[in-house]
C-alpha cells in the first residue's frame, strides 16, 4: 500500500472515532474569535461594572452588527453600542446586568461567534486583587503526560511506580482543566480565595496546534462559566501567533480593574524579551493611567540569580538609573533579557527603569518550569516582587524527587504541577497568603493541580467526571459541565454532594452549572440520559516492541471507548493462571471518550504470558480483553479474546480495524 493511501485511511478512521472538544463558536460559525475581534478574546476579557462603557476592538474591515452577553444563569443582555472612536467600539453594559463572567455573542458581516470569558461584569471594583497564578500549561492535542501521586512527580510510569502503587496521569489538558476548575470552585464559590486567574504564557505546546488551542479554550470555559475571570499572555511556545491571536488574545494589551492596572507583554519567541517599541507602548500606558497599582505579566523571567543564589532571593539598594548600579545589576539579570555581552542592554535597562519609575509592584513570569521568587528593593526602598511560578501543565524539567536521568542532565531542584495564590492590595502590598514566606530555596508553589485532578468524559449518552482530591480538605464551589441535551444527574452513581443551579444552551453547547463539594479521595459525578448498561469497548492495539524478550520493558497500547466514559483501566500480567502484576493504563487523549490508552510494563520474566486489560466505566460495566504473548503464537498474530459485563459487545469491528493500523504502519516502515 502506498504511503499516501495508508495515511488517508488512517486520517479517515481517526476522523470517524474522534470526539472533538466542545468549542462554542463552532456551532454557529466557522470563524474563530480572533477573525472577528482583536479584543476581547477568551484570554483577555472586557471588564466593567453595570452601566460602564467597555471597549470592543474589531478586526480591521469587520463590521459589527450586534453585541450580546449571556451566562448559564443570567442574561442574555444586549450591549448598547454608543459610539466608535478610531475603529474601537464603545459599548455600554446594561444597568440591570447581574455581575458574572459572560460569553460574548458577536454578530458581524463576517459571521457570528460566541466568545467565552468575553465580558467580566463586576459587582464592584476589588480592593484586593487575589490572583491564582499558573504558567506553562502546554496544552496539546497530542500526548504530553506526566505521572503524580501525593508530592511525587515523575515523567514515566516505571519511575512513578517506585513511589506508589496507584499513580495518576496528568496530561497537559487535564492539568489545565484541573487548575481552572479548582480556582473557580474556591474563588467564585463561598471561600473567595481568589478573584482572578492569570496564566503567564506557553498556553499550548505547539503554536500551530489549532486543536490544542480549542482544548485550551474549553478549559477556560470550565473556569469562567463558573464565574471566575481569566487573563493570559503569550509565551515562546505560542510564537509565532499562528493561532494564538485567533483563540486566546493579542500579542500585548492592558486591563484596568478599578485601581489596578495589568499590563500583558509579549517576550516573543527566541528573542525572549519584548522589543523596545513594546516598552515604549508600555510607558505610554503607564503615563495615561496614573495612580494605579501596576502588575506586569511577561513570560520570560527578568532575573537569573540574586546575591542569595540562583533559586531567587533579595536584591537590595540599587537603581537602574545609575550607571554603576546598573553594571552591578547585570550579573543578576537573565541572559534572555541582557543577552551575550549585553547586546540587549538598552531593553533590559529600560524595563527595570519603568518598574522603578512607575513603582510596578508585581511582575509575574513562567518559562523555566520551576519556582523563582525575587524581591527587588530599589534605592528608594520600594519593593518590587518578581515571581516566577513552576509549570502548571507540562511534565518537563526536574522530577520530584529528581530521577537519575535528571541528575545526569544537571537538574537537581525538584518540581511539580503547581500554581500560586498572590494578593495585591490597593496600596501595592504583595502577599502570598497560602504559601507564607516564599523567599527560600525549593518548591514554594501550591500543589494545584498536583493534588486536585479532574478527569472529564463527554460521551454521546452522558457526561461523567472522576475527581482525585489528595488535599487535606474537601473542595466546594461552582462547577460547569458540558452535557448532552436532556441529561440529568444520576444520584445513584454520584458520590459527591451537589446542587444543580441551572443549565442553558450557549453557542450550540448545553451547559450545566452546579454547586458541588468534592470529598478527599476519589469520587465521581454522572449526568446521563438514562442508566448506563453498556460496557466499554476495548481492544489491545499493539505492543512496543511487538515481541518483548523476558525481562525487557515494553509498552501496551489499547484502543478503547464508551458511550459515557471510562473511569479506570488496568492491565494484568498473567502466567500459569496467576496474576504476576497489575498496572494502571492511561489515556493519551483524556478529553476524548474514544482514545488510545497505554501503560509501560517493566519486564516479564517469562517466555509466554497473557496480558489482560480490564476497562471499567462509571457504572461499573466492564470489558476485558486478553492478548497472548510468546509460546505457540510467537511466530504468528497473537491471540486476543474479549468478554464483557453489561449490555453490549466489547471490541467492535471499527476498534479492531484501528488496532491494525500500527501493524500496517510498521510494515510500511
Amino acid at each position: 500500500m502506498k504511503a499516501g493511501r495508508l495515511m488517508a485511511l488512517l486520517v479517515a478512521l481517526l476522523t470517524i472515532v474522534a470526539v472533538p472538544v466542545s468549542t462554542v463558536w463552532a456551532a454557529s460559525s466557522s470563524v474563530t474569535p480572533g477573525e472577528i475581534l482583536v479584543q476581547p478574546l477568551p484570554g483577555v476579557p472586557a471588564i466593567g461594572k453595570p452601566g460602564d462603557i467597555v471597549e470592543i476592538h474589531p478586526v480591521e474591515g469587520v463590521a459589527i452588527d450586534s453585541l450580546q452577553i449571556v451566562s448559564i444563569l443570567h442574561g442574555p443582555y444586549d450591549l448598547q453600542i454608543v459610539g466608535t472612536e478610531n475603529g474601537v467600539i464603545k459599548a455600554k453594559i446594561p444597568e440591570d446586568a447581574v455581575p458574572d463572567v459572560y460569553f460574548l455573542v458577536v454578530k458581524s458581516d463576517k459571521g457570528e461567534v460566541t466568545i467565552p470569558n468575553g465580558v467580566w461584569v463586576m459587582k464592584k471594583t476589588p480592593t484586593v486583587l487575589r490572583i491564582a497564578h499558573g504558567s506553562d500549561l502546554h496544552v496539546t492535542s497530542g500526548s504530553k503526560t506526566g505521572f503524580v501521586c501525593g508530592d511525587y512527580f515523575q515523567k514515566s510510569i516505571p519511575e512513578i511506580l517506585k513511589y506508589c502503587e496507584h499513580p495518576y496521569a496528568m496530561h497537559s489538558y487535564t492539568a489545565h482543566d484541573s487548575f481552572m476548575t479548582y480556582y473557580a470552585m474556591t474563588g467564585a464559590g463561598g471561600e473567595n480565595v481568589v478573584n482572578i486567574i492569570i496564566s503567564t504564557g506557553d498556553d499550548v505546546d505547539t503554536n500551530g496546534d489549532s486543536e490544542g488551542y480549542k482544548m485550551f479554550d474549553t478549559g477556560i470555559i470550565h473556569g469562567t462559566a463558573a464565574g471566575m475571570p481569566f487573563i493570559s499572555i503569550k509565551g515562546n511556545h505560542d510564537h509565532p501567533p499562528t493561532y494564538y491571536n485567533k483563540y486566546v488574545g493579542p500579542r500585548y494589551f492592558y486591563e484596568v480593574i478599578g485601581d489596578f492596572l495589568i499590563i500583558g507583554l509579549d517576550s516573543r519567541g527566541e528573542e525572549r524579551h519584548p522589543e523596545l517599541e513594546q516598552l515604549q507602548w508600555m510607558e505610554n500606558v503607564l503615563e495615561s493611567h496614573p495612580n494605579k497599582t501596576v502588575i506586569v505579566l511577561v513570560h520570560h523571567p527578568f532575573w537569573y540569580s540574586t546575591p542569595d543564589g540562583k533559586w531567587g532571593g533579595t536584591i537590595k539598594g540599587y537603581t537602574a538609573f545609575d550607571d554603576g548600579d546598573w553594571n552591578a545589576l547585570t550579573k543578576f539579570i537573565s541572559w534572555d533579557w541582557e543577552g551575550k555581552s549585553g547586546e540587549y542592554d538598552e531593553i533590559a535597562r529600560t524595563f527595570l527603569q519603568l518598574v522603578e519609575k512607575y513603582n510596578v509592584r508585581l511582575v509575574l513570569a513562567g518559562h523555566i518550569h520551576k519556582d523563582k521568587p525575587v524581591l527587588y528593593i530599589d534605592k528608594e526602598g520600594n519593593e518590587h516582587w518578581f515571581y516566577t511560578v513552576t509549570t502548571t501543565g507540562a511534565p518537563d524539567k526536574t522530577s520530584n524527587p529528581p530521577s537519575e536521568t535528571d541528575k545526569k542532565r544537571g537538574y537537581t531542584t525538584p518540581s511539580w504541577y503547581g500554581s500560586q495564590v498572590i494578593y495585591v492590595y490597593e496600596n501595592g502590598t504583595v502577599k502570598f497568603p497560602l504559601a507564607g514566606d516564599v523567599l527560600h530555596e525549593g518548591i514554594s508553589s501550591l500543589p494545584i493541580p498536583q493534588k486536585f485532578i479532574v478527569y472529564r468524559q463527554n460521551g454521546e449518552d452522558g457526561t461523567a467526571v472522576k475527581f482525585v482530591n489528595e488535599l487535606d480538605n474537601t473542595v466546594s464551589g461552582p462547577f460547569v459541565l458540558e452535557i448532552p441535551a436532556g441529561a440529568k444527574v444520576d444520584p445513584e452513581h454520584t458520590n459527591i454532594t451537589y446542587t444543580v443551579l441551572g443549565e442553558r444552551e450557549i453557542g450550540g453547547t448545553y451547559y450545566m452549572l452546579l454547586n458541588v463539594t468534592v470529598p478527599t479521595g476519589v469520587s465521581q459525578i454522572t449526568i446521563v440520559k438514562e442508566a448506563d448498561t453498556q460496557a466499554p469497548e476495548v481492544k489491545i492495539g499493539y505492543l512496543s516492541p511487538s515481541k518483548p524478550k523476558p525481562g525487557q520493558n515494553f509498552k501496551v497500547y489499547i484502543i478503547a471507548g464508551d458511550n459515557v466514559g471510562i473511569r479506570d483501566m488496568r492491565v494484568q500480567i498473567i502466567s500459569d493462571g496467576k496474576v504476576l502484576a497489575e498496572y494502571p493504563a492511561f489515556s493519551m487523549k483524556p478529553a476524548e471518550v474514544e482514545a488510545t490508552y497505554y501503560t509501560e510494563i517493566p519486564g516479564v520474566d517469562a517466555n509466554e504470558f497473557t496480558i489482560k486489560v480490564i476497562a471499567t466505566d462509571f457504572y461499573g460495566n466492564t470489558c476485558e480483553t486478553t492478548y497472548t504473548v510468546g509460546g505457540s503464537t510467537s511466530t504468528s498474530s497473537p491471540s486476543q479474546t474479549t468478554t464483557e459485563s453489561g449490555g453490549s459487545t466489547c471490541g467492535p469491528a471499527l476498534i479492531v480495524g484501528l488496532a491494525l493500523l500500527p501493524v500496517l504502519l510498521r510494515k510500511r516502515k
